[in-house]
């Protein structure tokens, strides 16, 4: 490509973009609607009326990019293989996913443009975002077709270099175990064993880093569940969808702009226990809401779960702790509800090639006064196998060989 037609691109760029601010400035000052029959009649005003098709189909392009759900981001977030969009500049959008970590080809006009987007996002989140306010975090309503996305943005100066804008893709976790075992999550010993903890109803938490597939191995879980089983579930956002005919879920609903009408996970995990489960779960344990969880664990509810942000099985203790202190409860206190609530952590973790693995299963033992996560299961063998036996045989179920 010579300097003449990359000046000439530049320069339509440059007039393409400008067109596409008069536009938008005519319609937000007369209050119009942004279908397309007004923005064309918005253009051809702005040209003299002597705007051809081409220039009125690439301005509504455009226009739809300011205006209509999240902009020339939608593209990436409608992509299966997608779970992550990040933009640190206009011209540096980033994607994560099944491959990793990776630039696209994705670019934004100006600054102005990555900031009117993140604007625009935050409001329809319910959240403010300006110069008084230069961060947010919020969910963006509906679920569309690609799930639910979790919106989180910071705006110039807090983020020296521009806007920047993270959303993150929260697609229905939906498979079960044999899934799994073919996408090499779990190998046989392992899905055996998974079977087992199911079968025996025994207390567990998934831990691991974000994006480890914590959720997904719980929904496979919870589908392997007996149909005979009530499961109630309690989430910050609708993610768990496991294949089972008694899963009823509960959603928390965060405040809208005036700061009203939240609804938090502690209130409704309180609220689970009046709709009579048999199983008690949290898609997440993120808050004071696991003083309830372990106080609904050793009041007869067998086989409860949830998953937890945490870098190992060993650290899930501490981990609980910190959350704990948030709801006042006792450090002591939480270790022996802890002791008497959840009999194992499944550690998830991703793995350099971009897959999930389960990465560890630990049991909880009591040490003192004190609760450690003792290995007891890696895909490389077993490190613990008596530990395991031991809680499985007492709820009658035999270990996997």
């Amino acid at each position: 490509m010579d300097a003449t037609t990359v000046h000439s691109r530049q320069s339509s760029a440059t007039a393409d973009t400008a067109l596409v601010e008069r536009v938008r400035k005519r319609l937000a000052g007369a209050g119009s609607g942004t279908d397309p029959r007004t923005v064309a009649e918005a253009v051809r005003a702005e040209t003299g009326g002597v705007a051809g098709h081409l220039d009125i189909l690439d301005a509504l392009r455009l226009l739809r990019h300011e205006f209509v759900g999240a902009g020339p981001l939608e593209p990436l977030l409608t992509d299966p293989g997608v779970s992550d969009v990040l933009v640190t500049a206009p011209d540096e959008v980033w994607i994560d996913g099944t491959q990793g970590l990776r630039r696209t080809d994705v670019r934004f006009t100006d600054e102005e443009a990555v900031r009117r987007l993140a604007q625009r996002l935050a409001l329809a989140a319910g959240r403010r975002l300006d110069d008084a306010q230069p961060f947010v975090d919020g969910w963006l309503p509906g679920t569309g077709p690609h799930g639910r996305v979790r919106l989180h943005a910071v705006l110039p100066p807090i983020a020296a270099e521009g806007t920047c804008l993270s959303l993150r893709v929260l697609r229905p976790a939906v498979h079960d175990l044999r899934a799994l075992r073919r996408l090499g999550t779990v190998d046989d010993s392992g899905l055996a064993l998974l079977r087992a903890i199911v079968s025996a109803r025994l207390a567990f938490l998934v831990s691991g880093a974000t994006g480890s597939g914590k959720s997904t191995l719980l929904a496979a879980l919870l589908g392997a569940v007996s149909p005979a089983e009530r499961i109630v579930c309690v989430e910050d956002a609708g993610e768990l969808q496991p294949s089972h005919p008694q899963f009823v879920r509960l959603v928390a609903r965060p405040p809208n702009v005036e700061g009203a009408g939240e609804v938090t996970l502690r209130e409704l995990v309180r609220e689970a226990l009046r709709m009579r489960p048999d199983r008690l779960v949290v898609g997440e344990v993120r808050g004071r809401e696991v003083c309830e969880l372990l106080t609904a664990m050793n009041t007869g509810h067998d086989g409860g779960a949830g998953t937890l942000h945490a870098n190992s099985p060993s650290e899930v203790p501490a981990r609980l702790e910190a959350l704990a202190a948030l709801g006042g409860l006792s450090r002591s206190a939480l270790h022996s509800q802890l002791a008497a609530a959840v009999q194992l952590v499944l550690h998830m973790r991703r793995l350099a090639d971009g897959r999930r693995a389960l990465a560890e299963i630990g049991v909880v033992q009591r040490d003192g006064d004190t609760v450690r996560v003792a290995p007891a299961w890696r895909p490389s063998g077993w490190t613990g196998r008596r530990l395991v036996a031991d809680l499985l045989g007492a709820k009658g179920v035999e270990l996997p060989c």
